[in-house]
């Protein structure tokens, strides 16, 4: 979620940008990997990402959001694509990013974030 906060506000979702990140900041293979998956996702489909949460999040577009909503919104969406079902159970990923809002989010981002997750997994996007 702290990378990807960081490329956004740097706008900045280049390779090199991602190498930096994990050079300095993880430590095991499994991370890596776990980070390059969803790396590669966001950085192949964050247009179609950021469609699916603008699809639900009325008057609130993603270019109006929190950064740090936003990141755990996109953390999540990719782990879902990435790793659903077969690793990691969708509810398992909505879990935790209710859980990230709630330590690094505003006291409301919690509730927003489960909302749009919720009005996500609903829908079926």
């Amino acid at each position: 979620m702290q990378m990807l906060f960081q490329m956004d506000v740097q706008q900045d979702f280049s390779e090199e940008a991602f190498d930096f990140y994990i050079q300095y900041r993880l430590k095991s293979r499994a991370q890596m990997d776990y980070m390059r998956s969803i790396y590669r996702h966001i950085f192949e489909h964050r247009e179609d990402i950021d469609r699916k949460i603008d699809s639900v999040a009325h008057n609130w577009k993603t270019t109006r959001m929190a950064r740090v909503d936003l990141a755990i919104l996109r953390l999540c969406l990719a782990e879902i694509d990435c790793f659903g079902q077969a690793d990691i159970p969708p509810a398992v990923s909505m879990n935790e990013a209710v859980e990230l809002a709630k330590k690094y989010g505003s006291e409301d981002s919690a509730k927003f974030i489960n909302g749009i997750l919720g009005k996500l997994s609903r829908s079926g996007s």
